[in-house]
């Protein structure tokens, strides 16, 4: 005889409130429960072993370009019993992951090239902000926010009019190779703090690294980690999707 559990049941073995089981059945992320005649919810070992791979697959951080969406349904068509259905969104998940990480990657490698060619340049370049916004293809309002956050200290002639010259277009074209791969304003801000300093940091560590004081930290404050966990998530979804799929295939219910 197949075992059951009580709501409060489920809730303990997860360690859940009660609400939140009732809430997961509500978001789909679980199978809708049988009923009792008195009303109360019956759950199985496939709910319970679905309520572990929600709470695997909503431990990841990383928001961008729909990686939670897809988290999301990954744990619906598993709630559904389709299980590979979601090992092929979860293996598309995966390689999503893995272009994030290359991405990143390849950010930094962008910016030690641009960075330590900066005082290599005469200022030969003096662009408005119409014009530098322009020559790099982003908005004046993108720019604009950039100064604002303290990411490029800009000068200005005696007319007040702001000056942008081959140092600035660079620091410009890091700013927008990490925004691009989704680093956030305040860790490239970090970076660029550290480089100030020390011109021969690690540009890897600098940007990954969030300062111990900071009240709030984000994924992005630390893209290279999270990516890193995400990946590992990943892994964990797939090894608790083929047990599942293993266990419950034959009987899972839809």
């Amino acid at each position: 005889m197949a075992t059951t559990y009580k709501t409060s049941e489920v809730g303990k073995i997860i360690g859940i409130h009660p609400n939140t089981v009732r809430l997961y059945e509500e978001l789909e992320l679980i199978p809708k429960p049988k009923r009792l005649p008195n009303g109360y919810r019956v759950f199985t070992d496939f709910h319970v072993d679905q309520f572990k791979l929600a709470r695997t697959a909503l431990k990841i951080e990383v928001l961008q370009n729909g990686l939670r969406k897809k988290a999301i349904n990954i744990i619906k068509f598993s709630a559904r019993g389709d299980f590979q259905k979601a090992l092929d969104l979860t293996e598309s998940y995966l390689q999503q992951i893995e272009i994030e990480q290359k991405n990143a990657e390849e950010a930094i490698r962008i910016t030690s090239d641009l960075f330590y060619g900066i005082n290599q340049k005469a200022n030969r370049l003096f662009l408005t902000r119409k014009e530098t916004a322009d020559y790099l293809e982003i908005t004046i309002d993108t720019l604009r926010n950039w100064e604002m956050n303290g990411l490029l200290t800009v000068k200005r002639k005696t007319n007040g009019y702001r000056v942008y010259t081959d140092a600035d277009i660079q620091q410009l074209k890091i700013i927008r190779s990490l925004r691009c791969a989704n680093y956030s304003l305040s860790a490239i801000l970090r970076m660029l703090n550290v480089l100030s300093f020390n011109p021969k940091a690690d540009i890897r560590n600098a940007i990954d690294t969030p300062n111990t004081e900071d009240d709030i930290v984000s994924a992005c404050d630390r893209l290279l980690t999270s990516l890193r966990n995400a990946e590992l998530n990943a892994i964990c979804i797939m090894n608790q999707l083929i047990a599942m799929k293993t266990k419950f295939n034959t009987n899972a219910p839809l």
